[in-house]
């Protein structure tokens, strides 16, 4: 069995471990196909959980946009807004009711202006992390880039910061955020060159190539 079998069937064994009830999935409407809600927040991430430190943090803006870097403080001109969304994870779990802390992704493309021809967004982490997202995917209205999780600094675990994208599975928001790409073509990331759906909509289950 190759190295991305077993990452995908040590996945596949922590769902079917997780698996939410059937009657829970038909009595919830904001509970996507074969997720259950947990109460706590488990951490998943490849083994690597980069020091960052807020305040000298960078966010590299690339391809077919002006090439900058953004700190945190030029991000919160741009108005930080508290938004509650549910967080769902491949492995089967939801958390509801998340709240987080961040700016619009809307408000960040405005400002830095992308061509009008980018088609993908790429996303990178400091944990050498990629995953892609189709530009129709990013541009609604409850994508945000977010730095503070229930009030308080996003933890180490959970990433420090990130995107978050309600309608995808987690996997499809980079962790560690250091970079976003904008491109013409697509670049599948860590995972979805590993076995993982392409897009990754939770409420089509879109799980698994």
């Amino acid at each position: 069995m190759s190295l991305n079998q077993r990452w995908i069937k040590a996945k596949e064994t922590i769902a079917e471990t997780l698996k939410g009830t059937h009657h829970e999935q038909l009595q919830d409407k904001r509970l996507p196909p074969g997720q259950h809600w947990t109460p706590g927040f488990p951490v998943l991430d490849l083994g690597i959980q980069p020091e960052m430190d807020m305040k000298t943090w960078k966010l590299k803006i690339s391809g077919l946009a002006k090439e900058q870097e953004l700190s945190l403080a030029d991000l919160k001109k741009l108005g930080p807004q508290k938004v509650v969304q549910d967080f769902h994870c491949v492995t089967s779990w939801s958390k509801k009711d998340v709240q987080w802390t961040g700016i619009p992704l809307k408000k960040i493309l405005q400002k830095v202006k992308p061509d009008p021809s980018w088609k993908f967004l790429i996303q990178y982490g400091a944990d050498n992390y990629s995953t892609n997202v189709p530009r129709e995917d990013v541009e609604h209205d409850d994508v945000f880039l977010v730095y503070e999780l229930e009030g308080k600094p996003i933890p180490k675990e959970h990433g420090y910061v990130r995107l978050v994208i309600p309608q995808l599975y987690a996997w499809k928001t980079s962790k560690f955020l250091i970079g976003l790409e904008f491109s013409k073509t697509d670049k599948p990331g860590f995972w979805e060159v590993r076995g993982y759906n392409n897009h990754g909509d939770a409420f089509k289950e879109e799980r698994y190539s």
